[in-house]
């Protein structure tokens, strides 16, 4: 992803969000960009995100890429390295950390401009909320990710579309749990799928079957 969609992302929600707001960015690799990080503190915000194990690191005067760290870890332990500088632009100060789950098949590298590693860790866990909606709007359901809209205002209108549908198919999926309807879609003695992808096979099943769409439901603000 181009690092100048981010930031103009950053420049308009900072514009209508009241003076004062806390914001916390969290996100992938796709955000670690240095321009990023450098124009946060403008906008008062903190961030986590994750990082590369290729990234060039130098703390303490010596350069290293961030695997060297995860080498010199084991599962179940956090590393973190205050005052770091990171790529070959050498920027920062920003706090470093190595995760590496006690379950984890390898670690996890993650910048923040906040000053507790383990509030940073909190911080980053919420962001995992986030990543379902994200998969069933691409890959895993709407495949947004396949629209090749480019032009801003033509992609706002097509996220404000697939939110709503979104909020449908979650409606039908709720109504397919509630109704018993799993075993018409799925095997019956368990079911793995999410609310999300169990609403988009009831909706395939009754088109399928010529069925009535129940297409009202509420949304409480």
């Amino acid at each position: 992803m181009p690092e100048d969609l981010p930031l103009a992302l950053v420049a308009q929600v900072h514009e209508l969000l009241p003076a004062g707001t806390r914001v916390v960015v969290l996100g992938d690799g796709a955000c670690d960009g240095t321009r990023l990080q450098a124009a946060l503190p403008a906008s008062h915000w903190s961030c986590v995100v994750r990082t590369g194990r290729h990234v060039t690191v130098t703390w303490d005067g010596e350069p290293f890429r961030c695997e060297t760290l995860g080498a010199c870890s084991k599962p179940g332990t956090l590393v973190a390295l205050r005052e770091a500088h990171v790529t070959r632009d050498a920027y920062g100060p920003v706090l470093l950390r190595c995760c590496w789950a006690t379950d984890g098949q390898e670690p996890r590298y993650f910048l923040t401009n906040r000053a507790d590693a383990a509030e940073a860790c909190r911080l980053d866990a919420k962001r995992f909320r986030m990543e379902t909606f994200c998969s069933d709007q691409k890959s895993r359901g709407l495949h947004l990710h396949r629209s090749h809209v480019a032009d801003p205002t033509r992609l706002s209108r097509l996220c404000m579309a697939a939110c709503l549908a979104y909020l449908w198919i979650i409606h039908l999926g709720a109504l397919c749990e509630q109704g018993h309807q799993n075993g018409l879609i799925h095997r019956r003695h368990c079911c793995d799928l999410s609310v999300f992808p169990r609403g988009l096979r009831w909706l395939d099943y009754v088109l399928n079957e010529g069925d009535a769409i129940p297409v009202a439901f509420y949304v409480v603000l």
